[in-house]
């Protein structure tokens, strides 16, 4: 069962609960008996993702589980970055993916002609077939995400990680890898992310909050790092405000002073906390008593003023859960503000 996202006043509210039905449909379409069925090369021994914007934390968040779930080594790039590279890694083994909403990002488009010109192979995962970047491709994976008008990608990020996740588990698989689990707990994301819909509640009375502060700071570690960096970015390009993300580790290298002003904390984590990070948060709680909202799992370690858990065994189910809890974050904090939430000032997508 589907929220009815007809009821909702903007398109980023409609493109928010449109997401359990595509990623449903998405799962449709390519998980056939348990198999990932898409037209990919068999031999890949090294994944490079390249994309900007939200498709870049997608593009993050793929190359961890690229690493974490099939032993494959892989790394994320910006668009722009690639195209300044003077030297690119060129191996007949090596896969290039390109990922880009519209198939028009021009800084995308223009580095997936760079990789056709030193002949690599190149697959694009895009919302739309026929678009520059679809023509352009080796392999053409589409993520099926519908056109989306709100200027903050919500299910078009959540549809391009999906496709991310299962090409992942495609690779594990031929690899030999037992993905079973994964695909079983896969197969239950568009109900758990309508429960995670369903805090919408609380998600309101936690936003009013976090506008109180000068500061808010999204951090988390390893895998999660790309949903805090998502996380603020939705933020920030629908309050305006200078939401930023950190690696926790590296935040205690000096960035950590700027909790010498009233500040908010956001730490995402979707497996159990480490001691390092357990050690950290202690430390800012102690030394700089800000707001601190946990968001993933519960921990009785640390003395968080707000914990909102997520009850999910997988952590990939769960990194979709936090992305569309945030997305909901960013939503409340704009309306609240009396902000465009589909067409922030200043913002569009960017096609040229």
């Amino acid at each position: 069962m589907f929220f009815n996202s007809q009821k909702n006043k903007t398109f980023m509210e409609r493109e928010i609960y449109a997401q359990p039905k595509i990623l449903s449909d998405i799962l449709e379409c390519y998980l056939k008996d348990d198999d990932v069925v898409m037209d990919l090369p068999d031999n890949v021994e090294k994944v490079l993702l390249v994309a900007s914007g939200s498709s870049y934390n997608c593009a993050r968040f793929g190359a961890d589980l690229f690493d974490k779930i099939a032993n494959i080594e892989a790394g994320a790039i910006y668009s722009g970055e690639f195209l300044l590279k003077s030297v690119i890694p060129s191996n007949e083994r090596i896969l290039y993916i390109f990922i880009t909403q519209s198939g028009e990002t021009s800084d995308t488009n223009k580095a997936l002609m760079k990789a056709k010109e030193n002949n690599l192979r190149t697959c694009c995962i895009t919302n739309y077939e026929n678009s520059s970047i679809w023509k352009l491709a080796d392999y053409k994976i589409n993520c099926h995400a519908g056109e989306e008008k709100s200027i903050a990608a919500t299910k078009s990020l959540t549809a391009q990680a999906l496709c991310l996740s299962l090409i992942v588990l495609k690779y594990a698989k031929l690899k030999g890898i037992d993905i079973k689990s994964y695909v079983d707990s896969i197969k239950n994301l568009p109900c758990e992310i309508n429960n995670a819909l369903s805090l919408r509640s609380k998600i309101q009375k936690y936003s009013k909050m976090l506008l109180s502060y000068d500061n808010v700071i999204v951090s988390a570690d390893g895998l999660d790092y790309a949903l805090a960096r998502e996380a603020s970015l939705k933020m920030k390009e629908t309050t305006y405000l200078n939401i930023n993300s950190y690696i926790l580790g590296e935040f205690m290298h000096g960035h950590v002073a700027v909790l010498n002003k009233k500040s908010a904390f956001i730490y995402i984590v979707t497996d159990n906390l480490n001691y390092a990070a357990t050690k950290n948060l202690n430390k800012i709680k102690k030394d700089y008593k800000p707001l601190i909202l946990l968001i993933g799992n519960q921990n009785d370690k640390i003395n968080v003023n707000i914990n909102l858990n997520l009850n999910i065994e997988n952590v990939v189910v769960k990194s979709f859960a936090i992305i569309v809890i945030a997305q909901l974050f960013a939503l409340e904090m704009a309306m609240r503000l009396h902000h465009n939430v589909d067409k922030p000032k200043g913002l569009e997508k960017v096609i040229q």
